[in-house]
Order: structure tokens, then sequence, then C-alpha cells
């Protein structure tokens, strides 16, 4: 069983990044609240005001009733607001700038508030991220660790297919992947929280908990026992014990719900693979993100393409209509190389984003 969910940008008809969920969640539902269900999906805040999140109300074996499930949901938002706003993927809003925006104000407040007085949420690395979450549900302990250990190995992969964050307000940086940049810096004050992005191995679960000690002991020297809480960790894979579910948050958030979904289908199919023939070690695996986060997917073609082939070979019909995305990102580019080649071709931001608005509304992808 698998769930997703989708982080994407509120902008005005010019593209500008417009901080106000609360008052959208409230226009929707009729009051200023956390999350609350609407049609097939779930609508939640985000920490930025400029971000909001969907998911489907349910998770599904099936990865195209996740897809008809936001789709339907999106289409609604977009009748019930009268069409006011554009959404935009994407990992992160590449014309932002941090005074644009502002952090949730309402329920929770004591939480981010903390937040803001250990870390400092007036950086790129909270202020300006959005992810692709993917919750692979596990049955057993045994499953848990087995599932785990096995995705944690793939991250440096899915880095590389997913990069869509080449551009920080409005300038070019040189690295396919900013969000994952900015992100393992956001709490540098307290490395145990987010460590090298890569979890580590586990050998049993109760390690994880072990874990996550380690973060609360650092967490209550600095008076912050409110966010002692399983959802502090915030490595690129992390254990949902209240979901249980495995949570993978490397991915930047895509152009549409479809390319969103491909990578889904493309994590549950080399789950299925005994063998991934794929490195193992921290320091490999630490050091291939990097390379990922750098140069996305040019220097990483030789075993993408392996993954590839093996995921296809124990693909289902359903995803192998998905994978053939996974394919064209790894021949043709990640989003973020694809961005850039539409940038240093006309060098017009705003074109792209509208682009991006409309992948996202007519669920289709960039080339």
């Amino acid at each position: 069983m698998i769930g997703t969910e989708h982080e994407y940008s509120i902008n005005n008809p010019d593209l500008k990044a417009m901080p106000v969920s609360d008052l959208i969640i409230e226009e929707i539902s009729g009051k200023i609240q956390n999350e609350f269900s609407f049609g097939t999906v779930g609508i939640s805040k985000e920490l930025q005001k400029h971000v909001i999140e969907f998911k489907p109300i349910s998770p599904s074996e099936s990865i195209s009733n996740l897809e008809n499930q936001i789709f339907k949901g999106l289409k609604s938002f977009y009748e019930k607001t009268n069409n006011k706003y554009k959404l935009i993927g994407l990992g992160m809003n590449p014309i932002l700038n941090l005074s644009e925006t502002s952090f949730w104000n309402h329920d929770e407040r004591e939480v981010f508030d903390t937040y803001d007085r250990v870390f400092n949420l007036r950086q790129h690395g909270w202020m300006n991220i959005q992810a692709l979450q993917v919750n692979i549900e596990y049955s057993t302990e045994d499953d848990l660790v087995r599932k785990h250990n096995k995705l944690r190995t793939i991250l440096p992969y899915l880095v590389a297919v997913t990069a869509s964050s080449p551009i920080v307000e409005g300038k070019v940086t040189g690295y396919m992947d900013n969000r994952l940049l900015y992100y393992k810096q956001n709490q540098k004050e307290i490395p145990e929280i987010c460590g090298n992005l890569i979890p580590e191995k586990l050998e049993k679960s109760s390690d994880y908990e072990k874990l996550l000690e380690k973060m609360y002991v650092e967490l209550r020297k600095k008076d912050a026992e409110v966010l002692c809480e399983e959802w502090v960790n915030s490595r690129a894979l992390i254990i949902r014990r209240e979901r249980k579910c495995v949570e993978i948050k490397i991915m930047d958030e895509q152009e549409s719900i479809y390319a969103d979904m491909a990578f889904s289908a493309f994590i549950n199919c080399l789950l299925r693979i005994n063998d991934l023939k794929v490195a193992e070690d921290d320091e490999t695996i630490i050091e291939l993100t990097n390379i990922a986060i750098k140069s996305g997917t040019k220097k990483l073609k030789a075993e993408l393409e392996s993954l590839y082939k093996k995921a296809f070979s124990v693909a289902t019909n359903e995803e192998k209509a998905y994978l053939i995305h996974i394919q064209n990102r790894i021949q043709n580019g990640n989003l973020s190389e694809v961005i850039l080649k539409k940038y240093n071709s006309e060098k017009d931001i705003s074109k792209i984003l509208n682009e991006a608005e409309i992948c996202l509304r007519e669920n289709k992808t960039m080339f």
C-alpha cells in the first residue's frame, strides 16, 4: 500500500507567491484549520503559507487510483476557488524572495515558534522547499527494517531523476537540487536531526528509537521539548510509526501528478528486487547523493539505466505505463535539466513557470 503527499506553491495570476494558505483553507472549508477532507483529497497547511499540500484521501495499491484521486481533487480546488490561484509544483519556487512569504501562525503556533527560536525559519531550507513524499506501508518489524534498509540504498538515484530546483531567487546556482542543499543545513544547530540526509542502516527496528532519543536529548538542552516527536527526524527517509509506514522525503516535487506517480511506481518496483547491486555503505551513498545534488542524472546514467531495467522486469502492466516517464528522465534529463535547457535558451523564467502551472493543471509532463 502506498500513500503520497504533494506540495504546491500558491501564486497569483502573475505567478508571484501568495502566503494565503490559511485564507484558502477558510474559503473552502469554512474555518482556518490544519487540514480537512475535500472530496477525493485531503488538503493541509504547510509550514510556509505560500505552500499547500494535497494527498489522496486514502492510500492504495494502485498508482492510477492515487493519480485519479489527486487530479480530481485539484480540478475541484480550481472550481471551488474560481481559478483565482495558480498552483505550481517544482522543488522550490525559483523566483521567491524570502520576504514574500511567512510561516503558519494559527494552531500549532508553539511548534513553529520553537523551530524559529532554535533554528531561524527565515531561510530557504525552511521557507522555500516543496517535496514529493511517498509513504510505504510496512507489515511487521522485520518488514520495516527490510524496506528501510533497501530504500536508503536507492536514495541517490531518486535525487538524480527527481531534482527540479536549479534556480534560486531568479539565479542559476550550478546545482540541480538546491532544495536538498538548503534543507540539509536548516537545522545545523543540532546536527543529530538531519544527519547527512542519508539514514543509518538498521540492524533491528529498536535502533530507530535510539536514534530519535539522541535528537530529543539535544532538543531538551535547548528547551524545545515540544519538538520531541517522531516527525522531527529530518533525514531523507524516516519511520512514521503512527501511520505504520516508511516515509521518503528526498524527492523534489514534480511538475505534474503523473510524474509524481511515475516515481512512486519506480520505488514500488525496486522494492521487489532482491539484489539491486547498489552500494550499501554510508560513505558511498552520501557521496553518490552529493553527486546527484550537483549533477542530476549526468554522472549516474549507467546505474540509473540498470535500475530502470530491473524495475521494468518486475513491473505490473499499470506500472509499466508510468515507468516510461522514468526512462525519459534518464535519457533526456531530470526536470532541473529540462528547465535549465529552456532557461539557457530564452532566459525567461516567467515562461517556464507558466508552463509548469499548465503542466500541473492539465496533468502533463514538461519536455
